[in-house]
């Protein structure tokens, strides 16, 4: 069961992160293997909403559709994401942004999952990290092209 975790310093306000990792359904523009992406439901949660989603994944031969559902706590900076149905055996994501000193922000992101298919399983185990890497990278690129880095933040990556 691959796990993975990023810890990153990003030239953008807290908020900026947060939002744009909230955004589920603009992931197929910008998110690697994400070929669709739908909300199913959205709902008030204490401190925050909670999403249904459904995203499609599309990666070599392989196209598989999975519903999750998203907890956002924008005060406290916490995305929770915990699998309802799809090709997974388990599925968990977390991340949690909060405000830098210098006005950007700290980022840190935690996946663990495990396919039910070990022919897919054992392909991705394969690329499994650097798959990681590349959609926290995706992210990081998006934030870019949304928005002008905070004058004087640093940035770790």
């Amino acid at each position: 069961m691959p796990i993975h975790t990023e810890h990153r310093h990003m030239p953008y306000t807290a908020e900026q992160i947060f939002d744009l990792v909230a955004d589920v359904a603009r992931y197929p523009d910008f998110l690697p293997w994400t070929a669709a992406a739908r909300i199913r439901a959205r709902r008030p949660i204490k401190d925050g909403e909670e999403i249904d989603a459904d995203l499609v994944i599309s990666f070599r031969v392989f196209r598989e559709r999975f519903t999750s559902r998203v907890k956002l706590f924008p005060e406290h900076g916490e995305i929770q994401t915990d699998y309802l149905d799809g090709p997974f055996r388990h599925m968990t994501s977390n991340w949690t942004i909060r405000p830098a000193d210098d006005g950007g922000s700290i980022v840190d992101f935690h996946v663990d999952f495990e396919f039910r298919n070990a022919m897919l399983q054992r392909l991705i185990g394969v690329v499994f990290d650097q798959a990681m890497r590349r959609i926290v990278a995706a992210f990081e690129n998006r934030a870019h092209a949304l928005y002008a880095p905070v004058e004087g933040a640093q940035h770790s990556g």
